[in-house]
């Protein structure tokens, strides 16, 4: 269930009972506002009732169809190069790698975790069914259970198995629509940001006392969800205010940085967060996409990107993250073969980052398919690793989830290794 909270762009309108609840029907159950965001990025956030005591699961979903094979480039492959002659990453440029893949020199604020064995990657990942459509790839991978009458996403289901219960359960931060990956039952909440998580005054009276004023005769079926949106205000007022950075992280001023800033408060003030999802947009590049250079689009995307994780990790320190772990997922990746824009259009096999101090970090794991011709997959780098089973392996052993067919139905975990168990 999903309970839209807004700022006070919005609010001339008149609320009434009937308003509210035609609202929450079209937000999915919850007393609902509509609020402004930055186009590129949303957050949600989710709070565990007392008894979680697994890792925060910060899942950031690249959207736009993530460029991989630039990220953790496979400059071990001769047919990289070839496919590639105008924006392959040169090897001489790679900043660290073990001869078969090297990490974009643009990943450069994130050097420090990949020597510590905190950052690592996947490559090869990707969904069983490939689509070349944004909307019916990224359903599919937030579903994340092809061929089943289910219809939640997998991080409501996850979140199901924790007993997040509280008024906070889930969070959506940033965006003016929650997350698929949270739709389901467990309740959860949308809002810009921490700070400007309130319900403004309708012109008479304070909204917050509006709505109490407004259900305290109405049958619970009616007053449940508004009475709930009241309970998570009064709930979040407790970390609301102002929020100094540790360790002297600074987060860059983008719309990623103030959400993984706010990640990073929740958890420092162990609100019992369990998982964060962060939506960072601006990945589809058919064109421009450029060599590895400072001012091309795939440069500084990830730069801001390296950047901002950096940030989270120097604020959380060395102990905090201990007990986080980060993970990235996209769509879909991009075609092998650049196009005449100097980009590259929309693929299938893709790569993922794991960060954490759970993480075995400082290399890629994956079954590499190759590049050559005959092993693609109609242009496209093949699927060898379903990216929900890396996420499985995650989940068992950082998250302390032992029954994951409940999560991912019919997947198995890997078996890399790429996780310490807690």
């Amino acid at each position: 269930m999903t309970t839209l909270l807004c700022c006070d762009e919005n609010e001339k309108a008149q609320l009434t009972r009937r308003g509210l609840l035609g609202r929450a029907a079209a937000a999915g159950g919850g007393a609902a506002l509509a609020g402004l965001a930055g186009e590129a990025l949303s957050t949600n956030l989710a709070f565990a009732a007392g008894t979680y005591t697994g890792d925060t699961l910060v899942v950031l979903s690249l959207h736009g169809g993530f460029d991989g094979l630039s990220a953790f480039a496979p400059i071990g492959d001769a047919d990289y190069y070839k496919a590639r002659p105008g924006i392959a990453v040169p090897k001489s440029k790679v900043i660290a790698g073990d001869g078969m893949f090297g990490l974009h020199p643009a990943l450069a604020p994130l050097l420090p975790q990949w020597k510590a064995g905190r950052l690592a990657a996947v490559h090869a990942v990707g969904q069983q069914n490939p689509t070349r459509s944004h909307f019916a790839a990224m359903e599919a991978m937030e579903n994340a259970a092809p061929g089943s009458s289910i219809r939640t996403g997998w991080l409501d289901r996850m979140l199901g198995m924790t007993g997040a219960t509280g008024p906070l359960a889930g969070v959506s931060l940033g965006a003016s629509m929650p997350s698929r990956l949270l739709a389901g039952p467990a309740a959860d909440l949308s809002m810009v940001g921490v700070d400007d998580f309130e319900l403004a005054g309708d012109g008479r009276k304070p909204m917050a006392a509006a709505l109490r004023a407004m259900y305290a005769d109405a049958p619970p079926l009616l007053a449940g969800p508004a009475l709930a949106a009241d309970r998570a205000l009064a709930a979040a007022g407790s970390v609301k205010g102002g929020y100094t950075p540790a360790n002297g992280a600074v987060y860059p001023d983008t719309d990623l940085g103030g959400a993984l800033r706010d990640v990073a408060r929740l958890i420092r003030a162990k609100a019992g967060l369990v998982t964060a999802a962060v939506d960072c947009g601006d990945w589809d590049m058919h064109d421009g996409l450029g060599p590895a250079v400072k001012g091309q689009r795939m440069f500084d995307n990830l730069t801001d990107l390296a950047t901002a994780l950096a940030a989270f990790v120097t604020d959380l320190g060395e102990a905090g993250m201990k007990n986080v772990t980060v993970l990235t997922i996209s769509e879909f990746g991009r075609r092998v073969k650049e196009n005449g824009s100097r980009g590259v259009d929309h693929g299938h096999g893709n790569a993922m980052m794991l960060l954490g101090g759970g993480v075995r970090g400082g290399k890629v794991y994956g079954n590499w398919p190759g590049l050559a011709p005959a092993a693609l997959i109609q242009g496209d780098l093949a699927v060898t690793t379903d990216y929900r089973s890396v996420i499985g392996e995650v989940l068992q052993k950082r998250c302390g989830i032992g029954a994951l067919d409940r999560v991912f139905p019919g997947v198995k975990p890997s078996a890399f290794g790429l996780a310490a168990a807690r």
